[in-house]
């Protein structure tokens, strides 16, 4: 690096300097930056300890129920709340909307519920104040007013003339004024790269995970810092470039990452709730109706399970039929509901392929989409929580339906037939791992940096034009 590089670097930092309504800025976004990590932080554990205190309660109230019938347990059912990852605190992304806590129950697959903007005011659609809200929405604004007028205001004074006179040619001169702001970028992140670090060091989170999301955002603000002083030195006026720019954030940053989720939703309808369960009411009633004493496939279930045990008559099983009914039964609403979650998965999938194909456009939808992943708070993590209670649920279900089986009579159990409180503490209980972050290779993170990248290569491209365009201002 020469020195005249160095120099104009370091007068960016003086003009910073001088400029207190520009130093104050920075700082207090500085300090936002922090305060919204801290604040974060400590919402983050609340969360993590208020969700912990409830699974234990719900465990605790269901070891609790007296004697009963083992298809009463399995309607009173169990709660269970999705952890939070380590790095949730960084970006909370989809929690505040997806829910965290399902009831299990027997024959149906129930929704998360309690997402918290259902319960907050508006303001919670606009987006939470954590470093990664702040980062992505706040810090490309600031970046836009202190280097607007970079290159411009040299320009306006009639100094631009005058440096390229001397003997600094117009790359030069770009190259300082862009790491002179991208210096300052830098510095705007590092209150939240340092806690990241810090994190990390103290075994709070994965090394990779931290590192990645540092690489990310680092990317995303040496965009702005760029594409500000490009803009500031591709037009006449300090005025014009603070136009363009602020047009370019509001459409990058406000416009299209709020509308294109609308225009998906229109481009691909998810089905509602009630037409879900209309849809598989019907199906089960196709396949076969459990209720009903002469349903083909359940009377085709008796004469199997009959064969099985080398019986003649339903009377004469050692196991009680209503119990494996249900238990054939509970496969067979699994099943379908399996399905149909798997359709809606795809269908949400192909949403969020539509969004994700203008992060090219919009740069935000892709250090959105990364910071999610390796927060673990993105739709993945999200429905990878969705599998896990599901498949304890039928594992809850079915062991209290073998209750029923193995334990109720076959005949002659009287009206309210029983089992003994202690069975209940034998159930299985909900516990749940959360998955580590992605790595690099991940779909979900791979891709986005190349968009981050592929886009600070293009304004790297861009400056060779914009150079030579400045270098013969002297001429």
């Amino acid at each position: 690096m020469s020195a005249a590089v160095t120099r104009i670097a370091r007068e960016e930092w003086r003009a910073l300097a001088r400029n207190r309504a520009g130093l104050i800025a920075s700082m207090l976004l500085a300090l936002l930056v922090l305060a919204a990590a801290l604040v974060s932080v400590e919402r983050r554990n609340a969360i993590e300890s208020e969700r912990a205190r409830y699974q234990a309660s719900v465990d605790h109230q269901f070891d609790e129920q007296p004697a009963r019938h083992p298809h009463r347990m399995v309607h009173y059912g169990q709660f269970v709340f999705r952890p939070l990852s380590p790095l949730a605190f960084f970006d909370f992304g989809v929690d505040g909307f997806t829910g965290n806590t399902i009831f299990l129950e027997g024959h149906r697959q129930n929704s998360a519920n309690f997402a918290e903007a259902r319960q907050s005011s508006l303001l919670l659609r606009f987006g939470q104040l954590t470093p990664a809200f702040v980062l992505q929405n706040l810090a490309p604004l600031l970046l836009i007013f202190l280097a607007f007028a970079s290159v411009s205001r040299e320009r306006e004074r009639g100094t631009l003339r005058l440096l390229l006179s001397q003997g600094v040619d117009g790359q030069r001169l770009l190259m300082g004024k862009l790491i002179g702001h991208a210096g300052i970028a830098l510095a705007i992140g590092a209150p939240a790269f340092i806690l990241l670090l810090g994190i990390a060091a103290s075994g709070g989170a994965e090394w990779g995970a931290g590192l990645l999301l540092i690489l990310g955002y680092a990317g995303w603000l040496l965009l702005w810092a760029m594409l500000a002083v490009l803009v500031s030195a591709s037009v006449r006026r300090s005025r014009d470039a603070l136009i363009v720019l602020v047009g370019v954030w509001m459409v990058g940053v406000v416009l299209l990452p709020r509308a294109l989720p609308e225009v998906a939703a229109v481009r691909t309808t998810l089905p509602t709730r009630i037409e879900t369960e209309v849809a598989l009411h019907r199906d089960l009633k196709e396949i076969g109706d459990s209720h009903d004493p002469d349903d083909p496939y359940f009377n085709d279930f008796k004469a199997r399970t009959l064969a099985h045990y080398g019986v003649a008559r339903v009377e004469d099983l050692p196991v009680q039929y209503a119990g494996l009914v249900g238990m054939e039964g509970e496969r067979i609403s699994t099943d379908l509901y399996a399905r149909a979650a798997a359709r809606t998965a795809g269908l949400e999938a192909k949403q969020a392929g539509f969004v994700q194909s203008f992060s090219a456009l919009s740069p935000l939808l892709a250090i959105r989409q990364l910071s999610m992943a390796l927060s673990g708070s993105d739709m993945g993590a999200h429905g990878h929580f969705l599998d896990a209670a599901e498949r304890f649920r039928y594992r809850f279900v079915q062991a209290l339906n073998q209750m029923q089986v193995d334990q109720i009579p076959n005949t002659n159990a009287g009206e309210d037939p029983r089992i003994a409180a202690e069975n209940w503490k034998t159930v299985p209980r909900f516990s749940y791992t959360v998955p580590p972050p992605p790595g690099l290779s991940d779909p979900r993170v791979l891709p986005n940096l190349a968009v981050l990248g592929g886009w600070l290569l293009a304004l790297v491209l861009l400056a060779l034009p914009v150079a030579r365009r400045l270098g013969r201002a002297a001429r």
